[in-house]
């Protein structure tokens, strides 16, 4: 009778338990980010449309702040004062700079809220600042 190496078949299948696992973490990493991208934008807000808007190349470690229609300012989901506001994006450029910011404004926004902020940016040492808008 001929024996078998038993441990010579067991190495020569190929095991997808790794791959498995990989999928199933990112899988997970992507739930996660989604979920905190939809976070940052939920205050609805009625962006103004703009037949020239241009997506810019580089979209990355903004800020995502918005002033709805009766010029209120949010810092994610939370509502903030001038003050806070000001207060909020000095913090954030002395922490992670530089200080670029993606603003989100209702187009029935006042202009003097929109010009308040750009202000207020200026002054904490934002580099760039892009508004939201929709492309018709």
């Amino acid at each position: 009778m001929e024996r078998r190496n038993k441990r010579a078949d067991d190495a020569s299948g190929f095991n997808i338990t790794p791959m498995i696992d990989m999928t199933f973490l990112l899988l997970i990493f992507f739930m996660v980010t989604s979920h905190l991208t939809d976070m940052d934008v939920s205050v609805p807000v009625g962006l103004p449309e703009a037949e020239l808007g241009v997506v810019p190349d580089d979209r990355s470690q903004r800020v995502v702040l918005t002033i709805d229609a009766e010029g209120q300012y949010y810092i994610a989901d939370d509502k903030a004062s001038k003050d806070e506001m000001a207060s909020y994006l000095k913090k954030r450029f002395e922490n992670f700079p530089p200080l670029r910011i993606y603003l989100r404004a209702d187009q029935k926004t006042p202009a003097k809220k929109i010009k308040e902020f750009v202000a207020m940016a200026t002054e904490a040492g934002a580099v760039d600042v892009i508004f939201g808008t929709l492309k018709e």
